[in-house]
């Protein structure tokens, strides 16, 4: 992913502003500390961007716009633009601390000039696509039941593409997917204590 979306940017340049229509998506490059504005499948804009600190990630996945709000609070600058993320609120804001952009020093949203997030908060709505990419797992972490994340999403789509869960994947990690990973754990004869550590990590392939 990280490899496409490098292709992306050198095959296209900007051009302009975009329009508010529902060709528009946004990619947010966590690795580049980015947001790519695409109409059309073209990129139309680049804006430097904060992104979340290592203990904090910005969460990897495809999400939309949910809602819109002006002047939230000082700590999200002049405008709001909230994400589906299901585990927590997430989204692009403006910020206070200008200093931070370009670097990850959030707490898992995405941080934007405010003169940049006034530019773009008219051009996207309710439903437009952001697609946020990234490291999904953030290292050795043991998971339990009460975690959320991206790497509790992966971990649930693997458990349901081999029929061990069949809840909703939404990155907590609830009773349901506990017991999932109880399944598996039992299934390849591993101690199931409903945790994933590393031994579990290793065969679900992750």
């Amino acid at each position: 992913m990280k490899g496409f979306l490098l292709a992306l940017m050198l095959l296209y340049l900007p051009t302009g502003n975009p329009e508010a229509n529902s060709s528009l998506f946004l990619v947010v490059d966590t690795w580049q500390c980015r947001l790519l504005v695409f109409s059309e499948d073209r990129l139309v804009k680049v804006y430097p961007v904060a992104v979340g600190k290592a203990e904090t990630p910005t969460p990897v996945g495809n999400w939309s716009v949910t809602r819109k709000a002006m002047n939230w609070g000082s700590g999200f600058g002049t405008r709001w633009i909230g994400l589906d993320v299901p585990w927590g609120i997430y989204g692009l804001h403006g910020t206070n601390k200008p200093w931070s952009i370009g670097r990850t020093e959030s707490q898992g949203c995405i941080r934007m000039f405010n003169r940049d997030i006034e530019e773009l908060y008219p051009r996207v709505r309710p439903g437009t696509p952001v697609i946020v990419v990234g490291k999904i797992l953030r290292g050795p972490r043991v998971l339990r039941e009460g975690d959320c994340g991206s790497d509790v999403m992966e971990v649930q789509r693997v458990l349901r593409r081999q029929g061990f869960y069949s809840g909703p994947i939404s990155g907590r990690f609830d009773a349901q997917t506990k017991e999932a990973v109880r399944r598996f754990q039992q299934h390849h004869r591993l101690p199931s204590l409903g945790e994933v550590d590393e031994k579990t990590y290793e065969l679900l392939g992750l």
